[in-house]
């Protein structure tokens, strides 16, 4: 399974559930971008860029008023660090994140290969007072070296 993952993959789609079986699939905003790679040698980098972001209203982004600076963070998440595989999961030790409370963590995902494509599930977890559980949807990118 390992050399199945190994390589770049863009965000398809996001869509999160509630215990109660409530559905949105919006949860990183309409038409939310992201990058996830695996490399060879067990390390996993993620960035997720929630859809329709605004610009900051300086090209000094330390100048930004905090605000813009907050919703620049909200809508922003990226880690990185090693991985295991562990029958249907992979399990990210975070070293580094956005999110400081993730780092020394291991975010465990359930993942199910279909095609050129993998679909990863967090467990359930509090999320903005429910208990959720979010599905991502990514689709394999040709290597930008060899055009595969």
């Amino acid at each position: 399974m390992h050399d199945r993952l190994v390589g770049t993959w863009k965000l398809v789609s996001a869509s999160s559930s509630s215990a109660s079986g409530e559905r949105n699939d919006t949860p990183f905003g309409s038409s939310p971008a992201g990058l996830l790679t695996y490399t060879q040698d067990g390390r996993v980098t993620a960035m997720i860029s929630y859809g329709r972001r605004k610009r900051l209203s300086s090209s000094d982004s330390l100048s930004a008023p905090v605000e813009e600076q907050a919703e620049a963070f909200r809508t922003f998440i990226a880690y990185a660090g090693r991985y295991a595989l562990d029958g249907d999961k992979v399990i990210h030790h975070v070293e580094v994140s956005s999110i400081q409370d993730w780092v020394d963590t291991d975010l465990i995902r359930r993942i199910k290969f279909e095609g050129q494509r993998i679909v990863l599930a967090t467990p359930p977890s509090l999320n903005r007072g429910k208990i959720q559980t979010f599905e991502l949807i990514w689709q394999r990118l040709a290597s930008a070296i060899t055009g595969t």
